[in-house]
């Protein structure tokens, strides 16, 4: 039985998506979204932000990776999934990131009018 691993995030794009293509010819969109909170500490509101890496596959990566640019706010939906290895000194390191199954495109473009179908969800994961 398979456990439940989906997530979803709203936020902006810390930097321009990268395009790259594995060995075997897969596309990939690399990119990083910036998920902003507040949370109270004593009596005031403290913002901060969670930092989290995104990979985005296939024909969607290749179509989207132009709109993926810094600033950009962005809805996504994915998986986690925790990368583990070992360095050359034996120590153990690992990272989570997010393996992107949809994506939505939020807020206007450039003309600043709201963009109409940019909701994207053929990604096989």
């Amino acid at each position: 039985m398979n456990d439940i691993n989906t997530v979803t995030l709203v936020g902006r794009l810390t930097r321009d998506a990268e395009l790259k293509y594995t060995t075997g010819g897969q596309a990939i969109s690399q990119f990083s979204i910036a998920n902003n909170q507040s949370q109270k500490k004593g009596d005031e509101w403290v913002d901060f932000a969670n930092f989290f890496d995104c990979a985005l596959w296939g024909k969607t990566a290749e179509s989207l990776t132009p709109y993926l640019v810094k600033g950009k706010q962005i809805c996504i939906m994915g998986r986690l999934k925790q990368d583990r290895w070992a360095d050359q000194a034996g120590q153990n390191h690992s990272r989570v990131g997010i393996n992107v199954s949809h994506v939505q495109l939020l807020g206007g473009n450039r003309e600043g009018k709201p963009q109409a179908d940019n909701f994207h969800d053929d990604i096989p994961i």
